[in-house]
């Protein structure tokens, strides 16, 4: 299959050069000329590299996760997690990224002591292998929240997805963001009345 080159422009900018013009007729009346010179041109447009793209995506998405972040952090006084905000693009398609939250551990399921991540994506995808992390990229619009079980390697200050956990190493993962915030917090709930709590959020 054919991979699409993307190109991409400066919208906000050709925008504020090219503001729209007043409507023929009121002109007309204003003046009593008909304006026919024509401002738009394609050739105006100031085409940005992907590193551009890149760095513009990075910090819509940084701003996006820190938002994320101190809602659930602002939700309750002992449930705290910490702020490690970074984000990746995605080499071919870089207006496509996704954020690095916060990681933490929690006792899940039959693990007593689960390292995992919290992520959000400026897109949709199933969650795949460590070969192709993301499968099946939506074309439409959207916004995905997971979280995923991690695991150090051998290589130092690295790490990998733990897929024992679940057999995919995947926690939870969603479009709403609603859900989104109540798994995490009820990661991060260390008692029963917390948990009951968040449940009826």
């Amino acid at each position: 299959m054919q991979q699409t080159k993307f190109r991409y422009y400066d919208a906000v900018a050709f925008k504020r050069a090219n503001p729209p013009k007043a409507a023929v007729h009121t002109e007309f009346l204003r003046t009593g000329r008909i304006d026919r010179s024509f401002g738009w041109s394609p050739t105006e447009k100031r085409y940005l590299s992907h590193q551009e793209v890149a760095e513009r995506t990075g910090r819509k998405l940084e701003r996006a996760g820190s938002v994320t972040h101190d809602r659930i952090n602002g939700f309750h006084q002992s449930i705290q997690f910490p702020k490690l905000i970074f984000h990746r693009t995605l080499a071919e398609t870089p207006h496509l990224g996704y954020c690095h939250i916060t990681v933490a551990k929690s006792r899940f399921a039959e693990f007593e002591n689960v390292q995992w991540a919290f992520y959000m994506a400026n897109f949709l995808a199933e969650i795949g292998d460590d070969e192709q992390f993301f499968a099946g990229i939506s074309k439409k619009p959207g916004r995905m929240y997971f979280a995923v079980a991690i695991a150090p390697t051998e290589e130092e200050g690295r790490l990998k997805i733990d897929r024992k956990v679940r057999g995919n190493g995947v926690i939870f993962r969603t479009d709403d963001p609603k859900l989104a915030m109540k798994n995490v917090l009820m990661l991060g709930a260390r008692n029963e009345a917390l948990r009951k709590i968040i449940r009826a959020l």
